[in-house]
């Protein structure tokens, strides 16, 4: 019978460790740290991940690869662009005619493994069959096979539109490459 007297918990109680109670205790004088520096001191635990004491840090001391490392450089900056590659020839195979294809579609058979990430169909294969493709991006080719199967394909995400360059530089009414096109012409006749 359970009472008070012979009451007792599931698990055994494990006594809080206290430190800096006297030699005999096991955890006197230096309470387990040691004797002086830095990780004897308060505080000093709270080093953020890839500190090295005020050494020069790894990530800082090695060679960088040239490049950009503009916010939206792809693979360098916190804007990076992540997608995942489905190709034609995988939609040929999975895919009945006339199915519709979208994100989910695509995680449900297997194709890729999360509907988070951007879907990108490239044109790798052929396709017979008339898909309905619906995906954030696809390449050129992928875009010309789907239409002459006679699928349809749009986009969930519209690619964004480029700025031309050198406008300001450039009189207007003038082609890009005028003069090296006259050369050529002056020396055959």
């Amino acid at each position: 019978m359970l009472d008070l007297s012979n009451l007792q918990p599931a698990q055994p109680r494990k006594d809080r460790k206290r430190v800096g109670r006297g030699l005999g205790s096991g955890k006197g004088r230096y309470s387990g740290r040691g004797i002086k520096g830095q990780k004897s001191r308060a505080g000093s635990h709270a080093m953020r991940a890839g500190f090295e004491g005020g050494q020069m840090p790894l990530h800082m001391r090695t060679a960088k690869l040239r490049g950009n490392t503009s916010a939206d450089a792809m693979p360098i900056g916190p804007f990076r662009t992540v997608t995942q590659p489905v190709n034609l020839r995988d939609l040929e195979a999975r895919f009945e005619a006339g199915e519709e294809v979208t994100p989910e579609s695509l995680k449900a058979k297997g194709l890729i493994r999360s509907i988070r990430k951007d879907v990108k169909l490239l044109g790798v294969g052929d396709l017979t069959k008339k898909l309905q493709i619906t995906v954030h991006g696809a390449s050129a080719t992928a875009r010309e096979k789907v239409e002459a199967a006679g699928g349809t394909l749009t986009l969930l995400r519209e690619p964004k539109q480029r700025k031309p360059k050198n406008l300001k530089r450039r009189p207007e009414g003038r082609s890009p490459r005028t003069g090296a096109t006259e050369t050529p012409e002056a020396g055959e006749e």
